[in-house]
């Protein structure tokens, strides 16, 4: 299994879009990921193995900082390190970019990705009460360079 990570374009949006909610369990759907594919803040990236799309994320450039949008492994393909490979590649693009640091909210309940955020030396730094669907909260958590 060799998988390649790479700006992502519309085409490959395209080839996810009938299967974001199914295969991705994504709360952003087609037309939100095609405005930051446009939007010139932006940077999203795939993991593609065979051509075919395993996973991707995406960035947002702010004024002092970059914002991780998301993550995201289709169900099928998940424990492979997939999510490692595109958060190394974030962290690389957000570090080059000359910030001080990359920060994100994450679900309290998605214990599998704040575990992963750690590993990366990410701090908890706050709670978003109410921030996701069913009053579930998000934990902030920064990476400082």
């Amino acid at each position: 299994m060799q998988i390649k990570i790479s700006p992502m374009s519309k085409n490959d949006l395209l080839q996810i879009k009938d299967i974001l909610n199914d295969k991705f369990d994504n709360f952003w759907n087609y037309n939100i990921l095609y405005k930051e594919l446009e939007n010139i803040n932006s940077t999203y990236l795939v993991a593609k193995s065979d051509n075919e799309i395993w996973g991707f994320g995406g960035i947002w450039k702010s004024t002092d900082d970059i914002h991780l949008t998301n993550i995201v492994t289709r169900i099928d393909k998940r424990n492979l390190g997939i999510a490692t490979l595109i958060l190394t590649h974030l962290i690389k693009i957000s570090k080059n970019e000359h910030f001080s640091s990359l920060t994100l909210e994450v679900n309290e309940k998605n214990i599998n990705a704040i575990k992963l955020y750690e590993k990366f030396n990410f701090k908890k730094l706050g709670k978003r009460k109410n921030y996701y669907s069913q009053n579930e909260n998000a934990i902030i958590m920064t990476l400082f360079f």
